[in-house]
């Protein structure tokens, strides 16, 4: 028996690496567990169809639901900014990457693409002036394991250290999500310190500067 037709929207999938969460049960407990309060400003990385933006909404946060698939955006707009308070959610149309971050204090609150972890990381963390106060990122198992060890596993995570905590929240099998990803995935939290252990200012610089005495 032949297997079911690739659709665009599969091609589309694939080509931008959505995995989105399937388990509303499961996503309804994760951010019941992450505290967020009425009047934040959480942004959503790779809104998808929403199912994020819409629990944040009943925890009655101010959204910003960003995606970069045209198809998602039309339907994020139909279904938040049409049905809703438009006060309380705006769906951003662009590459997450080159979102320009609230000048205002905000957090994240997302599950975007794997393939692009690194670089979402980076974007909100190696400029700790510019940063969050607080992220909760669905992200691969490992790489959260990988982060949150101590001391620090990697150069960047080591960079990171002196402005941001790491805690591995649950772990979310590969099975909660479509389509179903190779691998589990796990909540990576991480929190602003307080105060922070160098200067802000070093945050762009500390990578090169650590880099000489980091073992190859």
């Amino acid at each position: 028996m032949s297997g079911r037709r690739t659709t665009e929207r599969d091609r589309r999938r694939r080509e931008l690496g959505q995995n989105f969460f399937a388990d509303r049960r499961l996503l309804t407990e994760i951010i019941d567990d992450l505290d967020v309060r009425p009047a934040e400003l959480v942004v959503d990385l790779g809104a998808g169809a929403g199912a994020i933006t819409r629990a944040l909404l009943d925890h009655k946060a101010h959204v910003w639901a960003v995606e970069v698939d045209h198809e998602w955006v039309k339907r994020l707009r139909d279904r938040f900014e049409t049905a809703h308070s438009t006060h309380n959610v705006r769906v951003i149309g662009t590459d997450l990457r080159h979102l320009r971050m609230p000048r205002e204090p905000y957090r994240v609150v997302a599950n975007p693409p794997f393939g692009l972890t690194t670089e979402i990381l980076a974007k909100l963390l190696d400029e700790p002036e510019r940063g969050p106060v607080r992220a909760d990122l669905i992200v691969q198992r490992e790489v959260a394991r990988k982060l949150a060890r101590q001391p620090s596993a990697t150069l960047r995570a080591a960079a990171w250290a002196p402005w941001w905590e790491f805690r591995v929240g649950p772990t979310i099998t590969r099975d909660s999500f479509r389509p179903r990803p190779s691998v589990d995935a796990a909540v990576l939290t991480i929190v602003r310190r307080d105060p922070p252990v160098l200067p802000t200012w070093l945050g762009p610089q500390l990578r090169e500067l650590l880099r000489p005495a980091w073992p190859s």
